[in-house]
């Protein structure tokens, strides 16, 4: 099981769900996958609204991928794998339809990214969040202009350097990574449902023009994330971050 990207419309709300066995991981196939889900449903007409969500009842996302971490070898396939993350994030930049996220579990690193540039986010009480890449030696740089955006600098330098430590989901929602948060798995059902039918149902020329209110002064990210991810692709090559890979690998 390597792992799925799969989309399905019904009654103008488009839906993508992703998975992957080990804690719906990010390697760079499911990446581009939904990179390429969001912008093809971006562009379809019978959506008027867009859900993202994971598979399972476990992590919504475990962030980056470290089998594919390992098997970086050069500075030019460490930037392609972390410009992954800077494609699925500009894909929801600039795709038109607002986008809904359902976070069932814990989440990290890419994860958090996901959430932080969806435009709406409901997130059950479990639904702890981590940037764990300062510890590994890398850096949360390609999440961190989506991340810093939703929840203020002070916020996002607090993950970032607190790497080791899990934000329990009341601080995710008391920062703004979180609109909505419930108690039990069914009313996170009910919340989705409830914000992307009524999201289905406005006008789509409004909420397209409000999308582009929400993402003004972001229009250079497309070269700013490509920035950050050669400083990704650099230091995931770093002595201190092959030693603490191996350390992980040998303890699995």
């Amino acid at each position: 099981d390597h792992g799925s990207v799969t989309y399905r419309s019904e009654n103008h709300i488009g839906t993508i769900e992703f998975h992957h066995p080990k804690g719906n991981s990010l390697p760079g196939t499911i990446l581009r996958e939904l990179a390429e889900a969001i912008t093809k449903a971006g562009k379809s007409e019978e959506n008027n609204v867009l859900v993202i969500r994971s598979k399972g009842d476990g992590a919504f996302c475990a962030g980056a991928s470290f089998d594919e971490l390992t098997a970086i070898t050069d500075e030019e396939s460490g930037k392609r794998f972390f410009m992954g993350f800077a494609h699925v994030i500009n894909a929801m930049r600039t795709c038109p339809l607002m986008i809904v996220s359902r976070v069932h579990g814990k989440t990290v690193g890419g994860g958090v990214g996901i959430v932080a540039a969806s435009d709406f986010s409901v997130a059950h009480k479990s639904a702890a969040v981590k940037l764990s890449e300062i510890s590994v030696g890398i850096g949360p740089f390609v999440v961190g202009p989506a991340v810093g955006r939703r929840v203020g600098g002070s916020a996002f330098s607090t993950l970032a350097l607190d790497s080791k430590e899990w934000y329990d989901a009341e601080w995710a929602a008391n920062k703004g990574l979180y609109n909505c948060l419930v108690d039990s798995r069914e009313d996170l059902d009910r919340e989705v449902s409830r914000i992307a039918n009524d999201l289905a149902t406005s006008n789509p020329d409004a909420l397209s023009e409000l999308k582009k209110i929400l993402w003004q002064s972001t229009g250079h990210w497309d070269v700013t994330l490509e920035q950050r991810a050669e400083i990704s692709g650099r230091l995931v090559l770093s002595e201190f971050t092959r030693n603490f890979l191996s350390d992980f690998k040998n303890k699995k």
